[in-house]
């Protein structure tokens, strides 16, 4: 049985990638005493909270055109409301790229992740499926 969801951000700086994780984002952590990849930090392995799973094809009509992308895997981060999330992150140094967007099925923003680049976060407007029975 699949127990959770195990994500991995691959970054060129390790340690203000785990830095900002841990201070920033206030991630639960534990350490990884198997592994030395000699960051100063150590190898931390992040809690981030309920999970969930979307699939999004590849291709489709859109009002007549078809349109396409390429396969990719993709995180985002969810929160109650992005405005507030927002605000709170950035009194905290972290650095967002545009404005809050309304996609329709959430309001959406870029947040840049140090030494990884932009990551999503979002307030859903769509039923979430963290809170399913058996999460």
């Amino acid at each position: 049985m699949i127990t959770s969801l195990h994500a991995l951000i691959y970054s060129d700086d390790v340690d203000a990638t785990r830095t900002f994780l841990r201070d920033v984002l206030d991630f639960p952590f534990v350490g990884d005493s198997t592994t030395n990849d000699g960051s100063a930090t150590g190898w931390l392995i992040f809690g981030t909270g309920p999970s969930e799973v979307g699939v999004h094809p590849t291709r489709g009509d859109s009002g007549g055109e078809v349109e396409g992308s390429r396969r990719y895997v993709e995180i985002s981060f969810m929160c109650d409301d992005v405005a507030a999330t927002r605000r709170d992150l950035e009194a905290k140094g972290a650095v967002f790229e545009g404005d809050i967007a309304d996609e329709g099925w959430g309001l959406v923003t870029s947040m840049h992740i140090p030494g990884a680049g932009p990551i999503q976060l979002y307030e859903p407007r769509h039923e979430v499926a963290y809170s399913l029975p058996g999460n």
